[in-house]
């Protein structure tokens, strides 16, 4: 008995589970028969160049159905008809992911390679190629892009080298000059300097005793202000003349005053004695 029931519960999750893949694959059958019908719409805008109904509807297609390489790489056909480059490469890039065979390989990565080719990124465009190549060998147009391609990429190396080459030679250039344009200064420098030397060597020779009689004049007017005057001959040095105190000058003249009364007292006493004297003012 419990075998039957495990037997009926694994038959009712089995059927559970085919009815649960049945209705997933009918929705997934939907989203691509919309994506389809999104996509079929999408070209007959583009080929009324209805450029923003296309996008519209080739997003739609894109949103139902994740996988449909028609609808994304005919969105990067619509960004490259309007020159929008980098939308096309992302769109080129995503239909290359998804394709499920060779031929959707090749026009992706074909179509990738003139994104490259209009950018001029030659590289991409060389890689690009290549891989449209993988995916269909014999397809003539791929090739003679590819061999364009390498020939630009080899060009494009060489106008960078030769670039490279001529800015070096610039500065060397611009260095050669700044080092000219130096040696001239310092040679006008030196020639100022020759000529005033020059000049100053003419006047000289024009007064040759000027600079010693110059500098002979500072050394005496230097010694004068130093030394102090000599005394000439036969007369004694001057002294410094000094200012007497009152108290000073009274001394003297008391000094003057005794003096004289001595003399006078001498003189009487001569008279005395009856001895004429001559008298004579000292002066």
């Amino acid at each position: 008995m419990k075998r039957i029931c495990f037997l009926v519960l694994v038959l009712c999750v089995a059927l559970a589970k085919a009815q649960d893949d049945s209705e997933a694959a009918k929705k997934l059958e939907e989203a691509k028969n919309s994506s389809i019908n999104y996509t079929y719409t999408g070209n007959e805008d583009l080929k009324e160049n209805e450029y923003i109904q296309a996008e519209a509807n080739y997003r739609r297609a894109i949103s139902d159905y994740e996988d449909n390489t028609t609808a994304k790489f005919n969105l990067g056909n619509a960004y490259y008809s309007k020159e929008t480059y980098d939308e096309a490469e992302l769109r080129y890039k995503q239909a290359a992911e998804v394709a499920t065979s060779k031929s959707e390989k090749h026009k992706a990565f074909h179509n990738l390679g003139n994104v490259y080719m209009k950018d001029k990124n030659y590289q991409g465009a060389v890689d690009a190629y290549k891989k449209a190549l993988m995916n269909n060998p014999s397809d003539d147009e791929t090739r003679y892009n590819y061999a364009l391609a390498k020939e630009m990429l080899e060009k494009q190396k060489q106008d960078n080298k030769d670039k490279g080459g001529d800015q070096n030679k610039d500065d060397q250039n611009k260095k050669d000059q700044d080092k000219q344009d130096q040696n001239k200064q310092d040679q006008n420098k030196q020639d100022q300097n020759k000529k005033q030397d020059d000049q100053n060597g003419e006047n000289k020779k024009d007064d040759p005793n000027k600079g010693d009689q110059e500098n002979k004049d500072k050394g005496q007017g230097k010694d004068q202000q130093q030394k102090p005057d000599k005394p000439k001959d036969g007369q004694p040095p001057q002294q410094s003349k000094s200012k007497a105190s009152p108290e000073q000058i009274k001394r003297m003249l008391k000094a003057i005053e005794q003096e004289d009364k001595n003399t006078q007292k001498k003189q009487n006493a001569k008279k005395v004695k009856g001895i004429p004297v001559k008298v004579e003012k000292d002066w």
